[in-house]
């Protein structure tokens, strides 16, 4: 395995964490919009990841129970993730009684965005996570390479 391959598994998922975290920031900060270009109130918008294709990096077995319940012995080949789409929740937003708000409908009520801010919190929070967790993994990569320049310096 070279240590390159790790370095791109690495970065890729900073780069895709970084992106997540710009999607929850832009929610939390139209959690208040009720008109936007496309008419309408805000929609949350959320980052659906998948795995990176090409370039393998180096292959995992699979666990005994993973491999029992799927059928298969084939080995996984790891290569990091990437983000395939951002999505729009359709999922209707509160509807508050305003007759004097400029965005009230006919019967007065405001339809405010579906952005809830404890879960954007709480997904803000993961997202840190494995922010910080890519981050770790760069550091340990950086460790050992220091390390090995170490070994050949003897």
């Amino acid at each position: 395995m070279d240590i390159f391959h790790s370095l791109r598994i690495a970065a890729s998922g900073l780069t895709s964490q970084r992106l997540r975290l710009d999607v929850i920031s832009n929610n939390i900060a139209n959690a208040n919009t009720t008109r936007t270009e496309e008419g309408g109130a805000y929609k949350r918008e959320s980052v659906v990841f998948r795995p990176r294709e090409g370039q393998t990096a180096f292959h995992l077995p699979v666990p005994a129970f993973v491999a029992a319940r799927h059928n298969t012995e084939v080995t996984p080949q790891m290569s990091g993730v990437q983000v395939s789409k951002i999505v729009q929740d359709d999922t209707p937003g509160q509807r508050v009684y305003q007759p004097d708000h400029p965005d009230a409908d006919a019967d007065g009520y405001v339809t405010y965005p579906n952005v809830n801010i404890a879960t954007e919190m709480t997904d803000m929070l993961s997202a840190t996570r494995s922010y910080e967790a890519n981050v770790t993994v760069l550091n340990a990569i950086k460790s050992m390479a220091l390390r090995a320049l170490d070994i050949g310096r003897l």
